[in-house]
Formats: structure tokens, sequence, C-alpha cells
């Protein structure tokens, strides 16, 4: 039986066709069995295979034959089908093949049928080669600058000369620019007086005074000229008024020295004066028979002023005779007023007699509000107390703080059986006991430049603000409201990320305005300045820029921190400058001997020399109250490197406390001694 070819469609609807003709077909009975399947379909080449026979159960009944396949055109053997089209006009038949679509896009209308006429451009207004018109291109022929180069320059100062008014013009008349009035020397003001010519006149007219002052004068008999007084001895600046003067708050300091003349002149024409010396560094004063006799006598040294006695013991000799010197708010606190020099060894001891092992779990907080402040009548030695018994008691919590679990809505109680707190939980336990003792006190919220802050970089943009630190404010004698951090009061957190236990007693007895440089609250009203002046964010944050690195064994010294000058970390070497540096005790009423630990040390600048090769150590004047030195900028050192002031602990093995400058520069070099750092600066 030969292969039957297998019919080829060019349509779907062709193939449907032949598909709903098979479904049509009917066969004759063939008694319930189903006819075989169709043979495979094979190549032409194939051999053909005659399919099995099955036996048939019914024999003897009729065969039925297959229907014919049906056949494809031969011209469409080879063509692909096409892909069908949709259409939506009409419904085809099944019976019926699919109609040929062939309906082309209607043709683009020609650009020939646009029938618009473009709009007129403006005329254009006939210009000259010589003059320019905006936003007209030029030639390079046309520019003025190449125009008026080619004036020569006889030709220039002729016709300068001849009108001042006179103006360049164009072939067509329009005018190009207006040329400045003629250039005359002598019509110019005369130059201000430069600050060579101003120092020479103050000089001329010092000179002429003082030649005066000689020759009106009686003369007097000398051996020689006198001692020069040393600098602790040079009176304030005003030192000429009969009366007697007012009692200052703060011994004063010596006026500074004055600045280095630059060493070029702006005006090379100017003929240079030679500047002042240099002051000579600290040496002991010459003795009289080193000075030459042809040296004629000064006038008599001023009256010191340093030996006048301080407002201390003015106020005890007062109190001691009939009178009493009234109490001024302009004067020093004296006594338990000033809460640098108060004595709190009353509240301090109380304070750590009462652990947290020894506190009962009922009512704890009314418990320590009675042990701690009951005993004292005082608003400042109760907050004292409280604050004292945080620092024994409490500790920081660096688990929760690094790893950001800290408990919250915790009570105070709750956090002192803990034993540790953030800043939130010591302002909250200090709140509590104090609110229990009688006490008016806040909690106030806000940024605190503590652990992880660093000054702005020059130029940085300044930062949003935030809140990341809690402190307290308390209301002490006189009904003050006095600024606290019994956080920071009780120790800090080191790089090392670890809680490093030191009481900080300068977190409660320094001034509000101190505090506030590294305080700035949320709510404007808890400045609690004694002006009255609420800082902005911008000042806050800014600050005074980055200060001099200040070390921590000054302040067990009792050196103030914030008198410190200069105020910057860095120092121009190169600026022609005197610089001062200077610093004060933190009160007036702080014995060395009795709050720190013996008498004052001296106290040297190291300096590298001019250049960075002359190391030596120039010792600071003192009276008691500032130390201060005067040192050119020059001879400080070469930039990169640093500027250290120190405090001379030990000299030939030996406490040096209470050495002065005269036995300082007689030992210098000849024997050992070693240096405890105050505070330190970079040159640039």
């Amino acid at each position: 039986m030969a292969d039957v070819e297998e019919p080829q469609f060019n349509t779907l609807a062709e193939r449907i066709a032949a598909l709903n003709q098979q479904k049509n077909f009917s066969a004759p009975s063939t008694a319930g069995k189903r006819p075989p399947p169709p043979p495979p379909v094979r190549a032409a080449t194939d051999i053909p295979v005659v399919p099995p026979t099955l036996p048939n159960r019914n024999e003897g009944l009729p065969t039925p034959s297959l229907p014919p396949r049906p056949t494809r055109a031969a011209s469409a053997i080879n063509r692909p089908p096409p892909l069908p089209r949709r259409t939506t006009e009409q419904d085809i038949p099944e019976d019926k093949p699919m109609p040929a679509v062939n309906k082309k896009p209607p043709p683009l209308p020609s650009r020939n049928s646009i029938q618009q006429t473009p709009p007129a451009l403006p005329s254009r207004r006939p210009t000259s080669a010589s003059l320019p018109v905006p936003g007209v291109r030029r030639n390079s022929n046309s520019s003025d600058i190449s125009h008026l180069s080619n004036v020569s320059a006889s030709s220039w100062n002729h016709t300068a000369s001849s009108s001042a008014r006179t103006s360049i013009t164009s072939d067509s008349g329009h005018p190009l620019r207006k040329l400045p009035p003629a250039f005359d020397q002598a019509k110019l003001p005369p130059l201000p007086p430069t600050r060579r010519e101003l120092e020479a006149k103050a000089r001329e007219a010092q000179q002429e005074l003082e030649r005066e002052a000689t020759r009106s004068a009686p003369p007097a008999v000398s051996q020689g000229p006198p001692r020069l007084p040393s600098r602790s001895s040079l009176p304030p600046p005003s030192a000429t008024s009969r009366e007697p003067p007012a009692l200052p708050s703060r011994p004063s300091l010596p006026p500074r020295l004055p600045s280095r003349p630059a060493r070029h002149s702006t005006f090379p024409d100017v003929e240079e004066e030679p500047g002042p010396p240099l002051p000579n560094r600290r040496l002991p004063p010459p003795t009289l028979s080193d000075k030459p006799k042809s040296v004629p006598e000064p006038a008599p040294p001023p009256i010191p002023l340093s030996s006048r006695p301080t407002f201390d013991v003015v106020v005890s000799r007062k109190a001691n005779g009939t009178e009493v010197i009234p109490r001024s708010v302009s004067a020093p606190p004296v006594g338990p007023d000033c809460l640098i020099c108060r004595d709190f060894s009353g509240p301090d001891t109380a304070a750590a007699q009462h652990p947290i092992s020894s506190l009962p779990r009922h009512d704890t907080i009314r418990y320590l509000a009675h042990v701690l402040c009951d005993p004292f009548d005082s608003p400042t030695d109760k907050a004292r107390a409280i604050f004292t018994w945080c620092h024994h008691n409490m500790a920081y919590d660096t688990h929760g703080f690094f790893n950001n679990c800290i408990p919250h809505h915790s009570s105070p109680a709750e956090q002192i059986f803990s034993g540790k707190a953030v800043c939130q939980g010591y302002a909250d336990v200090y709140k509590a006991i104090a609110l229990a003792a009688g006490l008016d006190c806040v909690l106030i919220s806000g940024h605190g430049k503590g652990f992880g802050h660093h000054d702005l970089a020059s130029g940085s943009s300044v930062p949003p603000e935030e809140s990341n630190h809690a402190w307290n404010a308390v209301r002490i004698d006189g009904g003050e409201w006095k600024i606290i951090d019994a956080c920071w009061g009780a120790g800090h957190l080191g790089d090392d990320r670890l809680f490093h236990k030191k009481f900080s007693p300068e977190m409660f007895y320094l001034p509000n305005e101190i505090i506030g440089k590294k305080h700035f609250p949320t709510d404007r009203r808890h400045f609690y300045r004694s002006d009255g002046r609420v800082l902005t964010w911008e000042e806050y944050i800014l600050g005074d820029g980055p200060t001099p690195c200040w070390y921590g064994d000054a302040d067990k010294d009792g050196l103030d921190q914030f008198s410190l000058e200069p105020r910057t970390a860095t120092i121009p070497v190169y600026s022609g400058e005197v610089v001062r540096f200077q610093f004060s005790k933190v009160c007036v009423h702080w014995d060395p001997e009795r709050n720190g630990g013996g008498k004052h040390y001296l106290y040297v600048v190291a300096i590298e020399g001019r250049d960075g090769r002359n190391k030596d150590f120039v010792p600071l004047d003192t009276d008691g109250f500032w130390w201060w030195t005067d040192i050119p900028a020059i001879d400080l050192g070469a930039p990169g490197q640093k500027i250290t002031v120190f405090a001379v602990s030990t000299i030939d093995n030996k406490c040096a406390r209470g050495l002065t400058k005269e036995e300082w520069l007689r030992k210098k070099g000849r024997c050992a001694y070693s240096f405890v750092g105050i505070c330190a600066w970079d040159l640039v």
C-alpha cells in the first residue's frame, strides 16, 4: 500500500475547512468497532510499510474503506503559510476559505499640497561697519579694541590734552565711549601717614616731653641709674589719677608689648626707619657696674602697684576694725558665695556614707532626700550632696549606649538599683531626689559637646540642630538658678569606649556662661545666663573655634582654662607680632596650699627658637593671680612645630613648688629638672 502524501494548506482557513470535512465524514457501521488509526506519514523515498492485519472477530462482515485524503495544488507546496489577519468586518464561515486581505495604508499628502506662506522676517536696519550693533556678529576688522590700538601714543595724548571730554565716534557719528580726564599727579590727594611715620612722630613727641621734664627737674646726685623694674612691677595703663583706684574684681594684667613692624614697606619710594629694638629675653637685670656712666639718668620709675593688697586682704582688714566694707555687685564673692572656693566637705562626706547596698527598697527617693539634704540648711549644700552621691553610686551604661539597647520608661528608683544609666537617667534621678528634698529643679534636654564631638573645620557648613544630652538646673542660695551636669560630673567616656569614673566638681561650680559653651538647651528659656543673653545655634556650634590643648594637670593647680591666651589652637610664625601667653587662677580666693597641693609651680614656655634651631625655656612672670610673658612670633619656632607651657615639677631631684624665676635662671642648664604639661599650640 503506497503512502498518501499529506496535504499542504496555504491559509488557516483552508486547514479549518479540511478539518471540518473530516469531522463530517460518515463511514459504514463496523458493529461497534473503531477503525484502525491512519498509517504514519513517511517521505516519498521511504519503503512502503504495510500495516499488519489485525484479527477480525467478526469475520464475514464487509471491511470499511478509508476516505481519500485531500490534496493541495502543486504551486502551494513550497510556499509557507501566511500569518492570519484579524478582521472585525464580518465572520468567515468555517466551510469557506478566508479571503485575502490586501489593504494598503492611505497615501501621505504631498508637501506641494501645503499651501502656507512662511511669515515674513522683519527688515534689518542698515548698520555701519564701524558701529557695533547688539546681536550682530562683527568681523575682526570692526573690533573697537583693534581700532583704538591703531592710534599712536602721541596723537592720543594730543587729542586728550585738547579736551577732557573728547570721545571716540564711529563713521556714522555714534559715540563709542568717553575718555577719562587727563591724569595730573599734582591734583591727587596726599597719602595718609604710614604706621612708621606715626610711630616716629609719637617717639619724637615722647622724647620732647622727657627732655622738658629733665630740664624742669632739679639735679639729683646718684651713683648710677636705678635698676630696671621687673615686669611684675609695671603699673597698669591708668595710674595718673590722684584719687584712690576702685578695688578691681580681678588683678589687672600689664600692658601688651607693641607688635613688631613689617620688614618691607608697601611704598618703595619712602625711606624705611629702623624699627624699635626687640625686648630682651627674660634675663636677670644688669648690675650697676655693668652700665656705662655716660648714660644720662632717666626719669624715675613709676610706683609699683603689684604689692598693693588684694581685695581679700582689704576686706579682712576692714572686718577686723570698726568699719566693714559694703559688698557690691562688682566685687568678687567672698566666703560661702563663691562656689569654687566654698568648703563642700560636709555635703561630700554625707554623700559617701549612703551606698546603694544600704538603701531600702521601699520609698527610696524620699529616703535619699532625707539622709542627703536634711542635715543642711543651705540649698547649695543640698544640691551639692545629691550631685556627689550620683558620682559615687552610678556608672554610665556603655553597653546600652553603644549597642542602642538603652532601657526606656524606667523609674528613678529602678535606675538607682541598676547602678547604671545614661545622661537621661542621671538627670531623672537628680531631679527626683531634689524635688523630694524641697528644691526647685528642672530637667533640660538639648545638645552637648561630649563624646564624639569635633569642632567644625574652617569653612564647614553649620549642621542642623539636634538633641543628644540631658542635664539639670537647680535653684541654690539667693534664688539663683544654677546649671549642673551630674552625668559629666561622675566621669567620662574614653576612646576605649569604657566609662572612667572621675569626680569633676567643675560641672557643679562653673558659671552658667562657661557651662553654656558645651550645653545648648532645646528650650531657650533654660540658658540662665547672668546677662540674660540667648545664644543662637550657629553661635553655639561654632564657638570659639579650635582651642589650644589643655591638659588635666592644670585643673589640679587651680588654673582657669577659659582665661588662656592665645585662644586659637594655632599661632602664625611670620605674622610679625609679639605673642602674649597668659592664664590666671580659677578664682581670686583660690589658695594653692589650702585648695591645692602646695605652693604654685613655676611655669615656662618651651620655644624652638628662630627657624626651630634654638630650643629654650622662657619663664612666665606672675603677680599671684596672672601668669604672662611676651615673645616675638618669629622666635617661637618653625611652622609645624609645637609650643608648650610646662610646670617645672622637680629640679635637682627635689619638688619644685615655690620655685622663683630668678632661681630658675640660675639653675637652668646646670642641674636636672622635669616638667608637667599645662597647654600647647601648633605653629603655622
